[in-house]
This record gives C-alpha cells, structure tokens and sequence, in this order.
C-alpha cells in the first residue's frame, strides 16, 4: 500500500500525475481548467461531442468560462469522447448529473454509466473521486462493490473518494481555488491521497470522516437553502395577503447584525441542485423509517411557486379587463438565475408552460438565452424578443422572473403598462404588481 501511496505523492509533487475529468459542464469544466493552470495534464472525458469540438476549437459553451481562459490551457488540457484514455490517468474525477426520475427518487444512472465506461480500464494507483450530489452512501455502495469485484483492493492499490462540487457559476467572488472543498474518503489511505490531488488546486481542504460523511454534508449545504427559500417564499403569500411589501421586511430584517441571514422569495427554485438535492436525502431517509416532513414540505411550498405566479398575472389582468386568453405576455428571465445561461430546472419554463396553456401569447427576453434549448422535459420553440420601447408597449403584462443586470429596469418600467415583479427589482408604485 505505502508504495502505491508515495508513487501517487510523488507525482502530484512533481506536476506528473495525469488527471481525468468526466462530464465538462458547469462543475467539470472549471474543475478541468484549474488542474491544467497549475501545470498538471488534464484530460476531458464527455458523452457530448458538440462539447468535445468546441474545446478543440477553444470555444466557450459557459458564458461564465472566457475563450482566452481556455486557449491559455490548450497545451495542457484536450477532450475526448474514447473513455479508454482513462487507463492513462492517475485521478479521474466524476462529475455527472444526478437527477431524479418521474417518482421524485435518486436517478444514478449517469454515475453508474460513466463507472461502467471505466471500468475496463481501471487500474491499480489509481484515484477515484466523486463529485456528484448524491445520498450518502452512494461511493460505498455503488462506486465500491464494482471496482473491488474488478480485483482492486480500496486502500491498498486503488483509492476511493467523494469531494462534492461547490460552484456557483457567475459569482464573482468565488472561484474554484477560493471555495474549500470538503473531502471524505473510503479509508485513511485514499483521503490521503484524495487531499494530496485537491490540495493543488483549491486553497482550503476540510477532510471530513468519511465518504457518507462527506455526501451528507453536500446535501445539507443545499438543503439549508431550500427550507429557508421556501420558508421565505411562503411568508411572501403571507405578506400579500396582509397588504405588506415582503422585500421591504426582509431589507429591515437584514440589518440585525447577528441570528439573521436573508433569503428571497421567487418565482419558485431552480438549477441542478436546490430543487433536487434535498430529495436524494428524504428518499435514502426512508431506509432509516424516517419521514423527513420538514425538508418535504419546504419542497412542496417551493414547486408551488410558478402557480401563484401564474395566478398572479391572471389576477391582475383580470382586473384590467383582459382574459389570459389572448392575452400578450412578456416574459423576462428564463435561466434559473440572474446572470448566467443555465436553463435547468428553470421555474420560468414552468410559468411559460401555465401561461401557453391557458391560451396566452407568451414571448421572453434574455440576455444570456438566445433560444430556448431542448432540455429533459421541455421543448419549445421560441427565441428571445428584442427589448424595445414599441415591442414593450405591445405586451398586456411583463413579467420579471430572473433580475438579470442587463436588464434596463428604469428602461422596462417607462415603457410597460403593467409589470408584474417576482424578484423585487422594481420600486412599489401604480403599474407594478408583486408576485
């Protein structure tokens, strides 16, 4: 074992070890990049081509990851789609979605696709490491049984961590060097090693117990979101209902220097994590018999938000004399949040759905999305509208739904004549109702 230990140090120290990324989106591109910064051989493993021929071409497919970041690292970093080249890696790292199927349960398909796509060429000294959201349990139960039933023995010739993502695309203030990453590995040996990789790339380790250890604590940081968002989304309907203005309350409560964080209420919760995360636990908490009401129903309060949204614009408009049938509505915002292109799990999609539905002419307006992608559950066929005076003047309703900074608000507001506000972007007055 020592042996395989020092050779893998060894390499890291020297800048000769070869890493591996599987999946090169929001959590696997960076990641990739950040390697081939500091001077290690990265290689990019991924199930879409369009992705693999843009990196060749050093073309950026994540607004938030410039062109001349990644031509900088074409020495050191290609990709690929011939998952054989794993076998030249001493770390792969995964990093693969993990949604949920139609009955609200874990769907790993994509992390047991990807093991099955290396398992023939695994080999000893190899590191392993998982960076998917996923229920604790998973790299002992899933990822393990198959690399030791392949004849390698965890710990000795062959190491197994998880070392969930942290990223949060577009913010300016974290990067994935600034952010500590918590690491938990299968034994002491594989953290070890686990550390050593990660180390080189992001300023603060925080090594955790265990690899469940580490699993939980990725679903906590994203639990702790949804339970507040949705607490603070349903004292949003409570504020309405008592004529009072909830960002207005939130602002003040914001300056109690201390037992207070904000959150804001929206148009429901979006991306690949908040609104799924917390159902990986509450289906692995079940095993235990456990009901996990709370985060259920935070759940619940949150995938009901389009809906009164919806009822929102159908309300105001009624008051104006305007069925939705019929009905022109503009939709601003369609990424999950502001500032970014990432469509998914996107509430707006699920408030253009209600509106179509019900019979309305809906168009939207969004910097970051030029056209409506396909994605698992959605297909519509519209492209973002060009934002002007005449094209604002045509609509019955403008809907703010994702306060990207592009946004001319002053701009919106001189030239709409109804606004209907879920972020709180615009000041209180006639014309603009919140939702």
């Amino acid at each position: 074992m020592t042996n395989y230990v020092e050779k893998f140090l060894k390499k890291i120290t020297e800048r000769k070890a070869v890493v591996a990324v599987v999946g090169l989106g929001y959590v696997g591109l960076p990641l990739a990049l950040s390697f081939a910064e500091v001077g290690f051989q990265v290689l990019g493993l991924d199930v879409d081509d369009d992705k693999i021929k843009k990196i060749a071409r050093r073309e950026s497919y994540i607004g938030h990851i410039s062109k001349d970041r990644l031509k900088a690292a074409s020495g050191l970093f290609s990709a690929t789609s011939d998952f054989g080249l794993a076998g030249e890696a001493d770390a792969i790292i995964i990093c693969v979605p993990t949604p949920l199927t139609k009955n609200r349960e874990p769907d790993l398909s994509f992390v047991e696709g990807t093991l099955r796509s290396l398992l023939d060429y695994l080999k000893p000294g190899q590191l392993l490491s998982l960076e998917s959201t996923t229920y604790p349990g998973t790299t002992e139960e899933v990822l393990r049984p198959p690399i030791e039933a392949k004849g390698l023995t965890i710990g000795e010739d062959f190491f197994l961590v998880y070392s969930p993502e942290r990223e949060d695309p577009a913010n300016p203030d974290f990067q994935t060097q600034t952010i500590p990453k918590v690491l938990g590995g299968s034994t002491e040996s594989s953290a070890r090693v686990g550390l050593a990789l990660y180390s080189q790339v992001v300023a603060k380790m925080v090594p955790v117990s265990s690899t469940r250890a580490a699993e939980l604590t990725k679903l906590l940081e994203n639990i702790y979101r949804a339970v507040n968002i949705g607490l603070v989304n349903e004292l949003k309907l409570v504020a309405e209902s008592m004529d009072l203005d909830i960002h207005e309350v939130i602002k003040a409560a914001a300056t109690k220097p201390f037992g207070y964080t904000p959150f804001y209420p929206g148009p429901g919760i979006g991306g690949h994590c908040i609104p799924i995360d917390p159902f990986y636990l509450t289906w692995k908490a079940r095993a235990y018999g456990l009901h996990t009401r709370f985060i259920e129903l935070a759940g619940e309060i949150n995938a009901r938000m389009p809906n009164h949204v919806f009822q929102k614009i159908s309300s105001a408009l009624n008051d104006r004399g305007k069925p939705l049938k019929g009905s022109r509505v503009l939709l601003l915002g369609m990424a999950y949040k502001k500032n970014v292109e990432d469509m998914r799990e996107s509430p707006s999609l699920e408030v253009l759905k209600l509106l179509l539905e019900a019979g309305s002419v809906v168009d939207y307006n969004d910097p970051h999305v030029p056209a409506l992608p396909r994605t698992r559950r959605w297909a519509f066929e519209l492209k973002s509208i060009e934002m002007t005076a005449e094209n604002l003047a045509t609509y019955d309703a403008v809907v703010l739904l994702t306060e990207h900074r592009a946004f001319d608000k002053a701009f919106i507001l001189k030239n709409s004549s109804l606004i209907i506000d879920t972020r709180g972007g615009f000041p209180s007055g006639p014309g603009v109702i919140r939702a």
